[in-house]
């Protein structure tokens, strides 16, 4: 994998051609949606579907070096407002969800606060920041589901070490409106529906259906390597891949889910990976 990885040295360009960037692959989104409609997931239903297919729940608030905490209470209001777009949806055989399509356009005008977003493998604030931790809470409990993940975007910079993560190194989905989106397509005969609140403490999330799920998932990493590159930088390297299992326990599936190149922004010999991780 050492191959994919060599691309990921940072340069830094001009807030022009940063500006003109980011202008360019938002047009190009947005004529997309105008061209290619398909057919998206829509609907709501207040009610609850009958199954849980999966559900999964993330801390609010975490205690981060050199960051200041209002962005992340700043954070709370902006997950409330765009859990609010999403919470019910339905997304019905043959439909897909996108993620900033539904939730729209994150202004001041609509009540966004200045969370904190990642920046070159730092932080900085920006309207609407945070809401990174519900597209990983939403891919998350997708890969313990059927739906297929059609767009996802991985995080370039592995900016916090392995002993606050529960989750496997690069099993989170990156998001920036509206260029970098997530979508997942209902490829079964059921219908999904997406569940999302927030309680004092945490972001809780479940994907539910209106028939008994056939299989259960495991997600789990491979070929996990951190190496150094000629210039100098750390890079951490891994597969995601997920079993899935009949309602008797048999192994029915091992596939392939994602293959991750991250720059590390924290010394490996500081921090030797664990097993897990909670900020994929």
């Amino acid at each position: 994998m050492s191959g994919a990885s060599a691309n990921l040295r940072p340069i830094r360009r001009s807030r022009l051609r940063q500006f003109a960037g980011k202008r360019y692959f938002t047009m190009k989104r947005y004529m997309h949606w105008l061209a290619s409609p398909g057919r998206r997931a829509k609907a709501r239903d207040a009610e609850n579907l009958p199954f849980t297919a999966a559900s999964h729940a993330t801390p609010l608030l975490r205690r981060l070096r050199n960051v200041d905490m209002q962005l992340q209470y700043n954070k709370i209001v902006n997950l409330r407002l765009a859990t609010a777009r999403l919470d019910g949806l339905l997304i019905h055989p043959g439909e897909t969800f996108s993620y900033w399509r539904t939730i729209g356009k994150p202004t001041r005008r609509k009540g966004y606060l200045e969370g904190m977003v990642l920046y070159y493998g730092g932080f900085r604030p920006g309207t609407g920041g945070g809401l990174c931790q519900l597209s990983n809470l939403i891919y998350w409990m997708a890969l313990h589901t059927p739906l297929t993940v059609t767009e996802r975007h991985r995080h370039s910079y592995d900016v916090f070490p392995d002993e606050q993560r529960t989750q496997p190194f690069g099993s989170g989905a990156t998001c920036a409106y509206n260029y970098l989106n997530l979508q997942l397509y209902n490829p079964t005969d059921q219908t999904y529906q997406l569940r999302l609140h927030l309680d004092d403490t945490h972001l809780h999330g479940e994907w539910r259906c209106d028939g008994m799920p056939l299989y259960s998932y495991e997600i789990y990493e491979s070929d996990h390597v951190i190496h150094m590159e000629p210039w100098g930088g750390y890079v951490r390297s891994n597969r995601i891949r997920r079993k899935g299992y009949t309602r008797s326990g048999e192994l029915a599936s091992d596939e392939p889910v994602a293959e991750n190149h991250a720059l590390m922004m924290y010394s490996p010999l500081l921090h030797p990976p664990s097993a897990a991780a909670e900020n994929p």
